[in-house]
């Protein structure tokens, strides 16, 4: 794999040998990480900025966060930006690629669980070099070919036009699912309902069943009233998360998006099994977004999964080893059973990085 590979060092390492000054271009829990990994080389910054109409005489770790247009006027073209946020929206985002091609400007890949302290290396692709070979392999046509290499390079690099390049739109992974309107759908991650209602637009409001989990105690009630104005019963709505086996865990209830496991505090939040969910009732698209539950909630679908062998949206973007260890540990359950399709939809950093799982035969 590391010979397919155009770059072959690490953002990390190219700072550590920069002379050039460095900025952070953003604050919070984003800029908080990157600077924990920079600690860990030994890179310092010079200063902490924002786009201009943000700036409100804020300070972060020690620095006055300054406008981009101030940090400009200084240097010149001759700084390093590190983007510690994330977005889909536009126009920022393609605000973000246009300054990336006029500045130097890396998004740096940082963990998103909190539990991995993994960084994405060359060195990173060599430990599992098979696995990622294996990966590659399963992957069914050009696109996802060159998603995933692209992906890789971004994650190593930080350059933020190997994303721009393989970004297609959401409704492209829509329309490799086709979805009929006899589906039985389950939905892993429900959040508030948001996905339910994507799905339904996309089978006119038809379907067979819904099943669907949250374990965010807030954004589970938030889930019921979503299906209750769509018309499903709120009982189709399990107060639980994803995972191998029926058991409690600590919860960061963030009543958000990335709500997720803890493993210092939290609350205690049921988890559950999908077989045992659902009992040997049927599954034929099934969305997974479990950020970074994803191999603990298949293996807790086993059973359904090589029973049925249902679509699949699968969220491969929440840890390192989710590329190369979600694809095989499908294929261990269900050896050639499907046609596996990379897709990167809009969102820098690479946060939006789906396996659609597209059953043969």
């Amino acid at each position: 794999m590391i010979e397919r590979l155009t770059e072959q060092t690490s953002l990390w390492t190219y700072l550590q040998q920069t002379k050039k000054p460095i900025y952070l271009y953003g604050m919070g829990d984003g800029a908080d990480k990157i600077l924990r990994v920079l600690e860990r080389f030994g890179v310092s910054i010079s200063g902490v900025f924002a786009s201009d109409e943000f700036v409100r005489g804020h300070s972060f770790h020690g620095f006055v966060v300054e406008k981009l247009s101030a940090v400009r006027a200084r240097h010149g073209k001759e700084f390093i930006t590190l983007l510690a946020f994330g977005t889909f929206r536009e126009p920022l985002l393609s605000d973000l690629y246009g300054l990336s091609e006029e500045l130097e400007l890396y998004a740096p890949d940082v963990p998103v669980c909190a539990d991995d302290d993994t960084l994405f290396t060359p060195d990173y692709v060599r430990a599992h070099e098979a696995a990622f070979d294996r990966a590659f392999s399963l992957l069914s046509d050009d696109w996802s070919r060159k998603v995933f290499l692209d992906t890789l390079n971004y994650k190593i690099s930080g350059k933020p036009h190997y994303l721009k390049g393989c970004t297609t739109p959401v409704e492209e992974g829509f329309s490799l699912l086709s979805l009929g309107e006899a589906e039985h759908y389950v939905d892993l991650g429900a959040y508030n309902g948001d996905t339910v209602a994507s799905f339904l637009a996309h089978t006119g409001g038809r379907y067979a069943s819904i099943l669907a989990m949250e374990p965010d105690a807030k954004n589970h009630r938030k889930l019921c009233k979503r299906l209750e104005a769509l018309g499903i019963p709120t009982q189709c709505a399990v107060h639980a998360g994803a995972w191998s086996k029926n058991e409690t865990k600590l919860f960061s209830a963030r009543a958000g998006r990335q709500s997720s496991l803890s493993f210092s505090d939290g609350i205690e939040t049921p988890m559950a099994a999908l077989d045992q969910v659902l009992g040997g009732r049927p599954l034929t698209y099934l969305k997974l977004d479990v950020e970074g539950a994803e191999e603990q909630a298949i293996l807790g679908a086993k059973e359904t999964i090589a029973a049925y062998r249902p679509k699949m949206l699968l969220s491969v973007y929440h840890r390192n080893s989710d590329l190369w260890l979600l694809p095989g540990l499908v294929d261990d359950l269900v050896p050639g059973g499907y046609r596996y399709c990379l897709r990167h939809h809009p969102y820098l950093p690479a946060w939006d990085n789906n396996l659609y799982l597209l059953p043969r035969g």
